[in-house]
């Protein structure tokens, strides 16, 4: 995948491609955009591993964008090199326990030595992916005036241990903990208190690529869906000529086409947008539009186990992936940030850019 610049890629447009042969050469690395990595998203999302996906790019695609975007450039030009090759893996780690969606909550702290050289972490991470394998680690920590990011390479006073989620363990999702790990000032990510900024900055993208793999996610067990409703008989006669089966089909395309033309929409906009743009006009449609998505995922996962009957309980034969579909969609409503708080981020955002003056 590194031979080909999949890594690369996975990270959108930017600098980070240039000088690089993409996919053989079938793109410039100029003319890159948000539709090519949404391709490419979507083609990855299509084989229908998602663990294994996860556990290859999984942790890069969210930890290694605040390097590239606030590193120094001798930290940046150290390790980023080595991530984009596939010899080295790096996690995010934000989330905590008592701390999720809340990044304002973090309780995993970072004290400054009295000589201002380096920076004592202490504090515990969760559900972080890719944490049992990574080397390095986008880690979010409360400081004196506020939040301040930092990349901690694996090392003494790392420890990571494997958590079981419901899907593959090939993810690599773990509890990490920091015991006065000592680390460089030269690691900071961005300004010292300015970590909110570093975090919140990174969400958009995110948010983004997990909404091109849920709409590709859903189209594929659409698909399977009438497949097999042509092709069970049921009462001498084919799956599909029932009118409730025809029902539920015709909600989950209709879910299917709608979130990917809305998707297409936002794409077209990131692609006519800078990065500053981006955030200022963007974060409310990309929150709105993954909590439309992962809602209607749980619905065709809903739907799809209804078609498909006992086959959709089972983790092997024809309904092998409705069952995994169904056990592992629940995690795009949580990752990234959960439903009702992204609906709220798009209300408030849209309230901020009406009109003072509007009235009925």
């Amino acid at each position: 995948m590194a031979e080909i610049e999949m890594h690369a890629m996975r990270l959108g447009p930017g600098k980070h491609l240039k000088g690089r042969t993409l996919m053989g050469g079938i793109v410039k690395p100029e003319q890159f955009d948000y539709f090519h990595e949404l391709i490419v998203t979507q083609e990855l999302t299509r084989v229908g591993a998602r663990g294994y996906g996860d556990g290859l790019l999984g942790g890069m695609v969210i930890g290694l964008p605040p390097v590239l975007n606030f590193a120094k450039p001798a930290l940046r030009d150290k390790i980023v090199p080595d991530i984009l090759a596939g010899k080295k893996f790096i996690s995010l780690a934000i989330s905590e326990a008592f701390a999720g969606s809340d990044v304002a909550g973090l309780k995993c702290t970072a004290v400054k030595s009295a000589d201002g050289s380096h920076w004592i972490i202490n504090g515990t991470k969760k559900w972080i992916t890719n944490a049992t394998f990574s080397d390095y680690f986008t880690v979010g920590c409360k400081t004196s005036g506020g939040l301040t990011v930092f990349l901690v390479p694996r090392g003494e006073g790392v420890e990571t241990k494997a958590i079981k989620t419901s899907y593959s363990p090939t993810a690599g999702t773990g509890y990490i903990t920091f015991d006065n790990v000592k680390v460089p000032s030269e690691n900071m990510l961005g300004p010292e208190n300015g970590g909110l900024i570093v975090i919140l900055s990174n969400f958009n993208h995110e948010r983004w690529v997990m909404c091109c793999a849920s709409a590709r996610s859903q189209r594929y067990i659409v698909e399977e869906c009438l497949k097999w409703a042509n092709q069970r008989k049921v009462f001498g006669k084919p799956l599909i000529s029932q009118a409730v089966i025809r029902h539920k089909l015709a909600g989950m395309i209709a879910r299917v086409e709608s979130g990917q033309n809305w998707l297409e929409n936002v794409t077209y906009q990131m692609c006519n947008m800078d990065y500053k743009q981006q955030s200022a006009n963007l974060a409310g449609q990309i929150a709105f539009l993954k909590m439309y998505l992962t809602r209607s995922a749980q619905e065709t996962a809903t739907d799809a186990t209804q078609i498909f009957g006992g086959r959709a309980i089972t983790k092997t034969g024809m309904g092998r992936m409705i069952e995994h579909y169904h056990r592992t969609v629940p995690f795009d409503s949580l990752l990234g940030g959960a439903e009702d708080v992204l609906g709220d981020l798009g209300v408030r955002q849209a309230v901020r850019k009406m009109p003072k003056n509007a009235r009925l």
